[in-house]
């Protein structure tokens, strides 16, 4: 194995040379850098984390929360999330939380002294533990905001707030919302932007329901019985399953109901069919989160940073106007 005293020899300088060649390139010569990483690259010699850690206080790691990764939601996310960290020279640890708040939390204190900074998609704990891991490490949540706390919010309650004006718009007057997953921190605040944005309409909330085709395929009859002629769900993978239900009993859309989504994955590779959603910038919001996290790392500040992703209204054939509804025009 060879180490670093062995790329010293080679280069003919001393090994805090080599450390400081490799973590602080700026504190020595062009010259003597590039000297130290001709004999690392011709002896094979990697630096390894913990050692740059010696020399910086830094591990050249970055923790990546998702509550599950059966949601293909997260795909992009973490996608962007990679890209940035390694644009960075940093390595990306992602980890599934499976939606429990103790294993989150127990994850934040196993990985405080191994990571430089954290990341949150969705978190589950308690505010009063974010705001406690966040005065130790950098931490970023993403789509939470908690006081103290610097976050990253995709702003999904002010589309669907758009999704239901455009179905008012279209004539319904009593609309489904599909509603989800426990816990959500976003999830109640899409449903209040709704009722604010089409206050003449009836709005029925279902759920809370988990990111599955199954769920979605269980509401059809739910909301049929209750008389809406409009379903704007959470999740595409929640509205491909309706949709599928809605096929098999022989309905269609538009013309049975009208469908909308407050996502639209088919960027993830999810086949969506011609549905009025949401563009959201997953990838985007994943990069946006890591960018700002290695931002606390490269700072000494912790007053806590806010940024809001606005998200595009994508008009599809899937909505139309209620059957009962004539067509207006001469």
């Amino acid at each position: 194995m060879v180490r670093l005293k062995d790329v010293a020899q080679a280069a003919g300088v001393s090994a805090s040379t080599v450390s400081r060649a490799l973590s602080n390139p700026e504190l020595i010569s062009e010259a003597t850098r590039a000297r130290v990483l001709a004999a690392a690259d011709r002896l094979g010699y990697r630096h390894h984390p913990a050692a740059r850690a010696l020399v910086t206080g830094r591990t050249g790691l970055l923790a990546f929360s998702v509550p599950t990764l059966a949601n293909p939601f997260f795909a992009p996310i973490i996608a962007g999330a990679q890209e940035a960290a390694e644009e960075a020279g940093y390595e990306l640890i992602v980890a599934v939380t499976d939606s429990s708040p103790e294993r989150e939390t127990a994850l934040f204190d196993r990985l405080a002294d191994r990571v430089d900074g954290f990341a949150a998609a969705g978190p589950r704990s308690p505010a009063s533990q974010l705001a406690r891991f966040a005065r130790s490490l950098p931490l970023v949540t993403l789509n939470r905001r908690v006081r103290g706390v610097d976050s990253v919010i995709i702003d999904t309650p002010d589309g669907v707030g758009r999704l239901g004006t455009h179905l008012a718009g279209l004539g319904h007057r009593k609309i489904a919302y599909l509603g989800g997953p426990t816990g959500s921190w976003l999830d109640p605040r899409r449903l209040r932007r709704l009722r604010e944005a089409v206050p003449d309409c009836a709005i029925l909330p279902l759920g809370p329901f988990p990111p599955e085709f199954e769920a979605g395929a269980r509401t059809v009859e739910t909301v049929l019985d209750a008389g809406c002629t409009a379903v704007i769900a959470y999740n595409s993978t929640l509205l491909l399953g309706l949709l599928h239900r809605l096929t098999m009993l022989g309905l269609s859309t538009p013309e049975d109901l009208s469908l909308a989504c407050a996502d639209d994955l088919s960027a993830a590779g999810l086949a969506m069919p011609d549905v009025t959603a949401l563009h959201v910038p997953a990838a985007e919001a994943g990069r946006r989160t890591v960018e700002h996290v290695l931002s606390l790392v490269a700072s000494e500040s912790r007053s806590a940073a806010h940024q809001l992703l606005p998200v595009e209204l994508l008009t599809r054939a899937s909505t139309g106007r209620p059957r009962e509804l004539p067509m207006s025009g001469g």
